[in-house]
């Protein structure tokens, strides 16, 4: 469960860094550097890192702020990724509106082409190790699985001022998470997933993956609002005659 605690705020281990690169056979795409013996290397995925994080026996509780800093330079996308996530599956009630609020930071960031921030009472919520590493453990195959249909494709869609435009259409979708919308916080939180993973691995066709569930989404929450606008004043209307 998050709580806020100083004790998370211990530095992050220079292996966990979001640069870190791992062999990768000859051939599979995305190699960022050449290792000892001319050995291809690639940059961690996201699934990898939070595998790592959550195996780190030397750390008590992970928080917000560690997150941020282990993810470095792919902060702001891989922490949508993170607060998105648990809003497409089923949720107790409330969870769309404790993590709506940090996406709207993070999206609003990325909008302005900010260097990711969260302020402190965001970023000092924690959770105990051991809940992190059952959270990693559900998130991680399938993030993992996604990882694998990802490459570098269609550069233009992900350039830094197209980044910023899907960081304006995600703070439009995490704003629509954050409110109280009967079934309306799945889609938008479906296509902040879908754009954060598109940003992270530089790929354009995922982009696109995501102005479609984007449009999706505004058109199924639309069709909601009208429906219960509707509703409301049918029994104002038969309430008073």
């Amino acid at each position: 469960m998050m709580a806020h605690d100083e004790e998370a705020r211990a530095p992050v281990p220079d292996n966990f860094r979001h640069d870190a690169v791992e062999p990768t056979a000859d051939g599979e795409d995305g190699p960022s550097a050449v290792g000892p013996g001319g050995t291809p290397l690639r940059r961690k995925t996201l699934s990898t890192i939070l595998t790592e994080i959550a195996g780190d026996t030397t750390r008590d509780r992970v928080s917000v702020g560690d997150l941020l800093r282990t993810m470095h330079g792919r902060a702001i996308a891989a922490l949508m990724l993170i607060f998105a996530f648990p809003n497409v599956l089923p949720s107790p009630p409330g969870t769309s509106g404790v993590l709506g609020l940090p996406l709207v930071y993070l999206t609003s960031q990325m909008m302005l082409g900010r260097l990711p921030w969260l302020p402190a009472f965001i970023s000092n919520r924690s959770m105990t190790r051991a809940d992190f590493e059952s959270l990693v453990t559900r998130v991680a195959p399938v993030l993992a699985r996604a990882e694998r249909l990802l490459r570098p494709r269609l550069p233009f869609l992900v350039s830094a001022g197209a980044e910023r435009v899907v960081g304006g259409i995600c703070l439009l979708l995490a704003v629509i998470v954050l409110l109280p919308i009967p079934f309306g916080n799945t889609l938008p939180a479906l296509a902040v997933c879908i754009f954060a993973l598109g940003v992270l691995e530089r790929d354009g066709v995922w982009i696109l993956t995501g102005l479609a569930v984007s449009a999706l989404s505004v058109l199924v929450v639309a069709s909601v609002l009208y429906a219960l606008a509707k509703a409301a004043i049918f029994l104002i209307t038969n309430a008073f005659t």
